[in-house]
């Protein structure tokens, strides 16, 4: 993509962080709306968030390609039904040239710190290499997958050898004869293991809690099937309300009624069953938790690749790392010229401290030390004019996350209109608003299978147990909860020279982002 000659900014009236999904998804429906007094940070040289950050070997998505793509801009050229990395990077790179997004894209511009100026009711930004932006509204797309989780493991310093984590896989460092140790049994680590284990002469994956793993539907995308979804577009808006009903239906095991889930286990039991002949192997990889409590994964290579006879599965937890392998607590040594850390993200703690500093110079993850939370999973109390997209309890376990994007994005423009309408400056959410909002939403997720399911998961804060990640209920409801921005809300600073908060009406907490 060209990249036109940009003017230096200081001040703007809205700033993107991030150029993934949400941070582009936001970017667009801005210009649809005729703001167009925005930009776009981006930390890395290039745009595309996850799906340019993560490209270890066999990365795809897990959710259809047809439900995992824009509402507003399908794309006929989907070439399976699960796409891989490279489309979905290729994809928002496209979407980014597709609706003129380069004058507004600003690459090595990484968020150091955004403090709130009570005075002023703007954000003073920081970015790396000194430049500081001032904005009315910040918009984080940084998402809560962004940040690798690495073991504190005693040792991991002395080791002499390669390691790397996935989401920095080395593609310059050949595998092919290595000892490779792979810690972590994730979502990465089952679409990566397969495709290295032929390569490598050991490979030894160290498992703490053995995933649910469910078949793949995968299938490629035909050339008639592509030619039609190009040139009859019903076809594949057909197609895609198909899969979304289709995954739809699959929050009320999730969510209303665990009990259902037990139903799901048994193919998840056949197909482990199926392709896993070695009844030891087989005891290992059985789940002693509910399927669902745990995010699902789906595989049809995994479990073959375990079953090589130059992979090992170990389950004894690992004690220490020294300078030429793993020691596991049974005393054993695994020799490896190689550690790979399939180990996940640090989903309940998204941003780093320092990052985001809002009324009174409160760090936010200060306000978050007991756990994320939100009002919509968009808004926190104290920071005004901050908008978060895929925040507290936005993720889905069940459908795709480009539905819940669109939704927040939805909420922000018309939080902007309204504030653009009625001449507001800034707008607060009340705090009694959104404690009760999440009052409510942490009720309903006590009683959802990522509760009751007897696991301990990446989903719940480790400081609390509470879950801080995932949505309780259906898309659909969430679409209908953000369809309105209700001002009554929300504490608002007129556009004069005063920048004493005042209250739309008496405060009350609305029924607007109720969950029943």
């Amino acid at each position: 993509m060209s990249q036109p000659v940009r003017r230096m900014i200081d001040s703007v009236d809205i700033a993107i962080i991030g150029s993934g999904f949400a941070g582009l998804c936001m970017a667009i429906k801005l210009k649809e709306a005729g703001l167009d007094d925005f930009f776009i940070a981006e930390q890395a040289d290039s745009l595309g968030g996850t799906w340019r950050d993560n490209h270890y070997p066999g990365c795809a998505c897990d959710v259809q390609s047809h439900v995992y793509s824009f509402s507003f801009a399908p794309n006929p050229h989907w070439t399976r039904q699960f796409a891989p990395q490279a489309e979905i990077r290729a994809y928002l790179e496209d979407c980014a040239e597709r609706y003129e997004l380069a004058p507004y894209l600003h690459y090595g511009m990484g968020l150091e710190r955004a403090v709130f100026d009570e005075q002023s009711q703007r954000w003073q930004l920081s970015f790396t290499h000194g430049r500081q932006i001032s904005a009315r509204v910040l918009v984080s797309g940084m998402g809560g997958l962004s940040r690798p989780a690495l073991p504190a493991i005693p040792g991991l310093e002395t080791f002499q050898g390669k390691r790397f984590h996935s989401q920095q896989w080395d593609h310059g460092y050949s595998l092919k004869g290595k000892r490779v140790a792979v810690i972590g049994t994730g979502a990465s680590a089952i679409q990566f293991v397969p495709q290295i284990a032929p390569q490598v002469a050991h490979l030894d994956v160290f498992q703490r809690t053995p995933p649910w793993i469910m078949p793949k539907p995968d299938r490629p995308i035909s050339r008639s099937e592509r030619w039609a979804f190009k040139h009859l577009p019903f076809t594949q808006r057909m197609v895609r309300s198909a899969f979304y009903w289709a995954l739809e239906g699959r929050v009320v095991g999730f969510a209303l009624h665990p009990r259902l889930m037990k139903m799901v286990q048994k193919i998840a039991l056949r197909h482990l069953h199926k392709q896993v002949t070695r009844p030891s192997l087989r005891k290992v990889l059985t789940p002693d938790y509910t399927i669902g409590c745990k995010r699902v994964l789906i595989s049809n290579d995994y479990y073959p690749a375990l079953s090589r006879s130059n992979v090992q599965v170990v389950t004894d937890s690992v004690l220490r790392i020294e300078a030429d392998g793993v020691i596991t607590t049974d005393g054993i040594k695994h020799p490896a010229d190689c550690l790979i850390f399939g180990t996940g993200f640090q989903a309940t703690d998204p941003l780093p401290r320092g990052c985001i500093i809002g009324r009174d110079g409160v760090d936010l993850m200060d306000i978050w030390r007991d756990g994320a939370h939100a009002y919509l999973g968009t808004t926190v109390p104290g920071y005004p004019n901050l908008f978060l997209i895929v925040g507290p309890n936005t993720g889905l376990g069940h459908n795709s996350m480009i539905l819940m994007i669109e939704a927040q994005v939805t909420y922000i423009l018309k939080a902007l209109q309204q504030m653009h309408r009625h001449r507001i400056n800034s707008v607060d959410v009340k705090p009694a608003v959104e404690n009760a909002y999440n009052e409510q939403l942490q009720d309903k997720l006590k009683r959802t299978i990522w509760s009751t399911g007897g696991c301990q998961s990446w989903y719940l804060d480790p400081r609390t147990g509470k879950n801080t990640t995932l949505w309780p209920g259906s898309t659909w409801r969430f679409k209908q909860v953000t369809r309105h921005f209700a001002l009554k809300d929300y504490l608002i600073t007129p556009t004069t020279l005063d920048p004493t908060p005042h209250l739309v009406t008496a405060p009350h907490i609305t029924t607007e982002g109720s969950l029943s």
